[in-house]
């Protein structure tokens, strides 16, 4: 861990009061692991892509009011590591001061967990806590956010500064709930700040739940539920590249699914502003179906790509593309619109087109590069219905 040089040291512990963005806090042997859904709802998912996703704390940040100059943060990360792929960047914590960005750092050591693409076989390699440390904080009162990696499992073991640490009242800014792929969680944003959904949070003025879950948006009964019992002041849902890369379902089990899926949403947000998402333009995937593959060869040579698999033909049985998906989301907010006016539908091609994908194209073929991020949340900044102050 880093040394310290500053004297003394106030050691705050870290618990759901100074923590924004989290729905629940596991206890650990050294700390406390954030999670981004309830313990009840992560017994029925059974499933390890989720339970990796919703501990990797995407949009969850500490949060205090203090005259400290100096702030340490004691933390193990997990990094994922995908065998025969490039190096993943290390996670990167963000500081705000008032606001806005004033440092960043990552944090050495941690566990490695260890991901075979073509077999799907994980192992996991302990390793040693570290310390990211912030100096040079302007002195006098001021609100601090320390925002956790958007792609790393963090465990939280100590909140240190050379002055206390208060938690911040409620600043009575709208909730905004939202729920998503691995696009909104963040992959290949900068860092914690610069995912699309964290940039159009700040825009906007929002308090942010990010309930984004890389490979797992997929009208889980659980996760409906998790949102209809959460708080918000407005609500959106980006549905359906997980489905159509998963090839998880056919349009027969998906329109119900849907209707499900929002129906259980209304029964805890009866008129909240809830704005549907359909998928962004990914070209793999707008005309031919799931389930999505690693490209292999691109993995020979070094580089991580996907690639689609399905036959487009299979369209005809019932087989889900991404252009089948906007349609059919498309029509069911139309039926559901006309008794619930608070109901709203933007097509994810208004965030990122396909003249988007020439001026920007996916890196890997489904995800977008910093810059991308940058114009969806611009866009989404400006489409999404205006929610008023709590």
């Amino acid at each position: 861990m880093a040394t310290r040089t500053w004297d003394p040291w106030i050691t705050t512990p870290v618990s759901a009061d100074v923590l924004r963005g989290a729905l629940d806090l596991e206890h650990t042997e050294h700390g406390v692991l954030p999670h981004r859904l309830p313990a009840w709802a992560r017994a029925q998912a059974g499933e390890g892509q989720l339970a990796m996703a919703e501990a990797e704390p995407s949009g969850v940040r500490l949060v205090v009011r203090t005259a400290a100059t100096a702030v340490e943060l004691d933390t193990r990360r997990t990094k994922r590591v995908y065998l025969g792929a490039p190096a993943r960047p290390d996670g990167r914590y963000d500081l705000l001061v008032d606001g806005r960005l004033a440092g960043t750092a990552t944090v050495p050591g941690g566990n490695t967990l260890t991901i075979d693409p073509a077999s799907g076989n994980a192992e996991t390699q302990a390793g040693p806590a570290g310390t990211v440390a912030f100096a040079g904080l302007p002195g006098g009162m001021k609100d601090v956010e320390i925002w956790l990696p958007h792609n790393e499992m963090t465990e939280l073991i100590a909140l240190r500064g050379n002055a206390p640490f208060e938690p911040v009242p409620d600043r009575g800014r709208p909730v905004w709930l939202h729920h998503g792929s691995s696009i909104s969680q963040g992959s290949n944003a900068e860092g914690p700040t610069a995912t699309w959904p964290a940039l159009a949070a700040r825009s906007r003025g929002l308090e942010l739940i990010n309930l984004g879950f890389g490979g797992s948006a997929l009208l889980d009964p659980f996760t409906a539920r998790t949102l209809r019992d959460t708080p918000a002041d407005l609500i959106s849902l980006k549905i359906g590249i997980n489905l159509v890369n998963a090839d998880l379902m056919r349009l027969r089990a998906f329109t119900p699914a849907v209707h499900g899926f929002l129906d259980t949403i209304r029964e805890g947000h009866p008129g909240t502003p809830l704005l549907v998402v359909s998928p962004l333009y990914c070209p793999i995937h707008e005309d031919t179906p799931g389930p999505g593959a690693f490209d292999t060869e691109a993995l020979r040579a070094g580089r991580l790509s996907f690639r689609a698999t399905g036959d487009p033909a299979e369209r005809a049985g019932g087989k889900l593309t991404l252009n089948v998906v906007r349609d059919e989301l498309a029509r069911i907010v139309r039926q559901r619109a006309t008794v619930d006016p608070n109901l709203h539908y933007l097509d994810g091609r208004e965030l990122y087109g396909a003249a988007d994908f020439a001026e920007l194209p996916l890196p890997d073929q489904l995800h977008p590069d910093p810059a991308t991020h940058r114009r969806i949340a611009e866009r989404f900044a400006g489409a999404i219905p205006a929610v008023r102050s709590r």
